[in-house]
């Protein structure tokens, strides 16, 4: 009935469509499997992609030749470049969705694939034979043949759904959980963990009052993901702010006795940044308020998503409480938020390619791993599928470093110190943030896309080196041509800032901070009509190069020293319990995780510099 397939993907989730994807987009034959052919790239939380960090990793997706950029930007109804008052390296493109054509556009782009097969059907274990996996066991009993699986489970293996004193197994609204996978891997030697997320309700627009709130509007021109030729985003929806009261806390704390979060129902541990509104009303009990922001499920559907209210008190205190916030006073509710428990695996039992120790061709990706958010599952379902490709192939793995990727940062952050509590990417995980801005995710990965012979990569890398030549010519313009006073201190005191008394080079011009390109040229003919042919994306990096290269080549400098060490590999049999002078949680912690690289072994949490000097010493180094 079936054949025997490269690499099987479970879950549809954002990680496994990702996952689906890079390894069909490598060649491999890929099976997608799924509880529910409907739910595919369903947004079970918030719909939108995208924010600080999360978008940077979306750019990278979309750079290595993935799909999540460009369905964002078709299905988009509002983008805003978050934090554009501070640094590039802070720049944070995001997208409100449209949630159904979002999950629409997803599963075409899918079932155009050639490469992809589906399956509907419940996966309820692995075949495993002699330390390798070997393909899926399905609910029916159906054994389906496979090089390599990666996981992605989300929120689904053994889930169960709180709502005040209710609870009921299930790993999203209305859908089943699944069962027997984590029995297995336990079995099989793997440590297993719980961890909780949860929902806000989601109300009916028709009932809210817009104009007791705040209109938050997009940009102008709106901004977008893809670096592929995606459709701009047309006319823009408005999300809206309000905020709670101390009566709207004085209600939710009525229920605080039937909260499954506050009488020890719930074990797993939840989002830590991103808590629910009990939580923070404890957790903060000094605030009389905390921000919402309502926000449109599509353009064809009057549901409202309430951004800020996620929670699991009974349905009766949500309602309350709901409508005691301005702008809700007449609403209707479609349904309650809740909370999810679900098993994860800490991630230390995972190599940097995201493969198991344990069990060969077998990856992990998404929420199994402990992370939270679509860009996080979306990106390790990435490198999952790559990794899996590159196993069935035989050829080297790809692992991107942390002065690579933003996916670096996260693989190496969950790899090496794990988590107790579900991760989120913030731009403070990074130490080279100026490296890893959002306008130059292309520049710095596709390259990488194209040397392993990703479908797609060859014609992205065009537009590449036609933007590294724009930019070349623009800061060499800027070098070599020169203002006089006459010209430029009109432009320069309506700029506050200080006028020249000879002529100087555009290039010093452009290092005030008061002064930008586009500023600049509305004052100067000759530089507006130099720049008229060149993409404003392309302009912009010219700008940031010029403006920021001192710190750019410092943080190129602090890279190039710590590569020193990521050069110094570890032989995996190395024995560190054999080495008395290190400490005895280097000696326990670096005989677990067996790093690769000193690089590595440095960032294991609990191993200090010392020990890394021990290290090196014993090397030779």
């Amino acid at each position: 009935m079936f054949p025997t397939y490269d690499v099987i993907v479970v879950g549809a989730g954002h990680a496994g469509c990702e996952a689906a994807v890079a390894a069909a987009n490598l060649g491999c034959k890929v099976l997608l499997a799924t509880m529910n052919m409907q739910t595919i790239a369903q947004m079970s939380c918030n719909p939108a992609m995208g924010g600080v960090a999360k978008g940077q990793i979306v750019r990278e997706v979309d750079a290595l030749c993935g799909y999540s950029g460009i369905v964002t930007d078709h299905t988009m109804v509002q983008f805003r470049m978050l934090n554009k008052s501070k640094g590039p390296a802070m720049w944070s493109p995001r997208a409100q969705s449209d949630r159904m054509q979002f999950a629409l556009k997803w599963r075409q782009m899918l079932e155009a694939h050639p490469n992809i097969d589906f399956w509907q059907e419940m996966v309820k274990g692995l075949v495993v034979k002699d330390g390798r996996v070997q393909g899926v066991c399905t609910g029916m009993g159906l054994e389906i043949e496979s090089r390599a699986v990666v996981l992605t489970n989300g929120t689904f293996l053994n889930g169960i759904i709180h709502i005040g004193e209710k609870q009921f197994g299930g790993g999203r609204a209305g859908e089943s959980a699944a069962r027997g996978i984590t029995e297995q891997l336990v079995e099989l030697g793997f440590e297993a963990g719980r961890m909780k997320t949860g929902t806000p309700p989601r109300v009916d627009g028709r009932s809210l009052d817009f104009s007791r709130m705040e209109v938050q509007d997009g940009d102008t021109p709106a901004g977008k993901f893809s670096y592929t030729d995606t459709p701009a985003l047309g006319e823009q929806m408005p999300c809206h702010i309000t905020y709670t009261s101390q009566e709207v806390h004085d209600i939710l704390r009525t229920g605080f006795d039937r909260s499954p979060m506050f009488n020890g129902r719930i074990q797993g541990l939840g989002p830590r940044y991103c808590p629910s509104i009990e939580d923070k009303i404890d957790r903060f009990s000094e605030k009389t308020s905390h921000q919402l922001f309502v926000e449109p499920e599509g353009r064809d559907t009057c549901e409202i998503y309430v951004n800020g209210f996620s929670s699991s008190l009974p349905e009766d205190v949500q309602f309350k409480a709901l409508r005691a916030i301005p702008g809700f006073e007449q609403v209707k509710m479609f349904r309650p938020g809740y909370a999810i428990e679900y098993d994860y695996f800490p991630p230390t039992q995972l190599q940097t390619t995201l493969e198991t120790n344990l069990v060969k061709n077998l990856f992990f990706a998404g929420q199994i791993n402990g992370t939270t958010g679509y860009e996080e599952a979306a990106c390790q379902g990435m490198m999952a599928g790559i990794n899996a490709a590159m196993a069935v192939k035989e050829a080297a793995p790809l692992v991107l470093k942390r002065s690579e990727a933003y996916i670096g940062v996260l693989i190496d952050d969950l790899v090496n110190k794990g988590t107790q509590e579900p991760y989120r990417m913030f731009t403070s995980r990074a130490e080279y943030r100026i490296l890893l801005r959002q306008d130059n995710a292309d520049l710095r990965l596709t390259p990488i896309a194209q040397r392993i012979g990703m479908q797609g990569a060859d014609l992205r890398m065009d537009r590449v080196r036609a933007k590294q030549r724009s930019a070349a010519e623009i800061e060499t313009f800027f070098r070599n041509a020169s203002v006089g006073p006459d010209e430029v201190n009109g432009y320069l005191t309506a700029m506050q800032s200080a006028p020249v008394a000879q002529k100087v080079k555009l290039y010093n011009l452009l290092l005030r901070p008061q002064v930008d390109i586009a500023s600049l040229a509305a004052a100067l003919p000759e530089l507006q009509h130099f720049l008229m042919p060149f993409d404003p994306e392309f302009i912009e990096l010219a700008e940031i190069n010029i403006k920021y290269d001192g710190y750019i080549r410092k943080e190129e400098e602090m890279v190039q020293k710590m590569n020193r060490l990521e050069d110094v590999h570890l032989h995996e049999n190395f024995d560190y319990r054999a080495l008395t002078a290190l400490s005895a949680e280097a000696r326990d912690k670096l005989a677990r995780h067996k790093p690769r690289t000193i690089g590595q072994a440095s960032r294991i949490s609990g191993v200090s510099p010392a020990d890394v000097s021990v290290l090196l010493i014993h090397l030779g180094r």
